[in-house]
């Protein structure tokens, strides 16, 4: 008896805890409070089986249904009366969304896709009183293509990324042809977007064959702009629908900041040295016509050694002062030292002294 009642409430306990994970794998849901509303007006949204404490925007889209989504993506909703919610710990929410009128004509659906991490979405049918309606676009009844594996990004900066030159990676992702009929070069539509801004689509195709039931890897080329640098995020399209997403983070350009530091250095130096060439060949020239011509070398004296004494000149003074001929010199008659004096036997040698006889 105890091992029957014992069995019952294990089975009662892991029913409870099976419910939330069951409708977790179902898949995130959305709910509007009312089916139509006009513009000015606004409408509460909830959802549940979100991943918990998920950043979401909700939008009024328009060309939509639940069955086959956004079909012309984010360029055919309210996009400026948006709004943005955040999970709680059971990945449910719940907030008002002001009616709006999205750009295109009606079918429209609220719909409510995540902003960061892992790519979902899910869409209510919603109609916008006054709003034109217009007939979808006719389904293709051809191949229909499936993500089999997640995306990745092949590649790496080389010397040339490091001085500016844009990035480029590889996007490399695996589909397969869920369809009845064979799929011939499908055209892409990869985005890039930095940070929050949106992303700026670019369209590739690949050249290829793909028959029902096959798979094919497929690998396309992303480039950034010269220069970029920080969290970007790399979004996969095909026919309105986004596949993939996958973040990119990318370095700064270091090289680039290098160029910058050195031209601050070199330039005032290079300008510094024509400056003082000018000055240098515009000066006057100094006292005695001796010209300096850039700064004076300096001198360097090593303490405890004497400095060579300067070597004496080698240029001989002249034989002859200028003023005087070799005849009227006066220290070419040798023995001559005294003023010049009358040699005659009649000149007395010795003065007399004139008195009384």
């Amino acid at each position: 008896m105890r091992v029957r009642a014992f069995l019952i409430l294990t089975a009662v306990f892991s029913l409870f805890l099976a419910a939330p994970v069951a409708a977790a794998a179902d898949g995130p849901t959305v709910k509007v409070s009312e089916s139509q509303a006009g513009t000015g007006g606004s409408v509460t949204v909830s959802g549940t089986g979100w991943r918990p404490h998920t950043l979401l925007m909700m939008l009024i889209c328009g060309q939509s249904s639940p069955s086959r989504g956004v079909i012309g993506g984010t360029n055919s909703c309210a996009n400026a009366d948006g709004r943005a919610v955040t999970t709680d710990a059971n990945g449910g929410f719940g907030k008002q969304l002001p009616v709006a009128e999205p750009p295109v004509p009606c079918p429209c659906v609220v719909h409510v896709a995540t902003v960061t991490g892992a790519t979902a979405d899910a869409d209510a049918a919603f109609k916008v009183a006054g709003h034109p309606v217009k007939a979808l676009p006719a389904e293709s009844t051809g191949g229909r293509l499936s993500m089999l594996t997640d995306t990745r990004l092949d590649g790496s900066s080389g010397l040339l990324t490091w001085f500016g030159a844009p990035p480029t990676r590889t996007l490399v992702f695996t589909i397969g042809n869920a369809g009845t009929s064979t799929l011939k070069d499908p055209v892409f539509q990869v985005g890039t977007a930095h940070g929050v801004f949106a992303p700026q689509w670019d369209e590739q195709q690949w050249h290829g064959t793909l028959a029902p039931g096959k798979k094919a890897q497929i690998r396309l080329p992303v480039e950034l702009s010269a220069g970029a640098h920080g969290d970007y995020s790399v979004s996969l399209r095909y026919d309105g629908r986004t596949l993939a997403e996958q973040p990119w983070g990318v370095g700064r350009p270091w090289g680039v900041t290098l160029f910058w530091l050195l031209l601050c250095v070199v330039v005032p130096a290079a300008v510094f040295r024509i400056g003082m060439a000018v000055v240098d060949r515009v000066r006057p020239p100094r006292a005695g016509g001796i010209r300096h011509r850039g700064v004076p070398r300096p001198v360097f004296r090593v303490p405890g050694v004497r400095a060579p004494e300067p070597a004496p000149s080698t240029a001989s003074a002249p034989s002859t002062l200028p003023w005087f001929t070799p005849d009227s010199d006066p220290g070419a008659t040798a023995g001559r030292l005294s003023a010049p004096h009358d040699d005659s036997s009649t000149s007395p040698t010795t003065p007399t002294t004139k008195g009384p006889t």
